[in-house]
């Protein structure tokens, strides 16, 4: 399986899915300005949609979209504890929280990458993730991670997305359990694998 990535984007919570469920990927570095793959294909004839992770199989099938892909690297290996079994009441949270991140946080950050947004509407995304964040802040109370004490695929999509505050000028220093939280995410070995080799760190 081939694993089309760009170092940081949210493709990054499927590389550590990967490494944290041991599951072989190969990953593949999209240019961002040619949407050219590091060995040389048209990004656009491998996934219309132009934008990363898209999970390459074998057999020419490509799967995208990054809350299906992560569930789908954490179903490789169900005894690692990133997705509960499916048709369980905890897989049904697990794809909540995964919505949530999805649909509130990462596409709230997605558009301050945007360099011709407005100062007026920079600063109406980051009041929105700021009535978001409490949910998130609450949920950690009292836990390693977003579940208790399990690493799942919502804390990997989490902790990427939550991570381009430095880059974005985003303060999310009101929200200690989410700062504890990204320190505790950073640490893990499978974290630290991914980013050492999209070149984070």
């Amino acid at each position: 399986m081939k694993l089309h990535y760009m170092p940081g984007a949210c493709s990054l919570a499927s590389h550590i899915v990967a490494r944290e469920a041991g599951v072989n990927v190969e990953p593949v570095k999209l240019d961002r300005a040619t949407r050219r793959t590091a060995d040389g294909r048209d990004y656009l004839a491998i996934n219309p949609k132009g934008y990363v992770p898209a999970l390459e199989f074998d057999n020419g099938q490509v799967l995208t979209e990054g809350p299906a892909i992560l569930q789908y690297l954490a179903d490789q290996k169900p005894g690692s504890g990133l997705a509960p079994a499916a048709g369980t009441m905890e897989r049904y949270r697990l794809q909540e929280m995964l919505t949530y991140i999805n649909g509130e946080i990462h596409k709230s950050f997605g558009a301050l990458f945007n360099p011709a947004i407005t100062p007026e509407a920079r600063q109406e995304r980051i009041d929105y993730l700021n009535k978001r964040y409490p949910l998130i802040e609450k949920q950690l109370a009292g836990k390693a991670y977003l579940f208790g004490d399990t690493f799942t695929a919502a804390d990997a999509y989490l902790f990427v997305v939550s991570r381009w505050d430095t880059m974005l000028k985003v303060d999310l220093s009101a929200y200690p359990n989410l700062q504890a939280f990204q320190q505790r995410v950073a640490a893990r070995q499978a974290v630290q694998g991914a980013m050492k080799a999209e070149g984070l760190i």
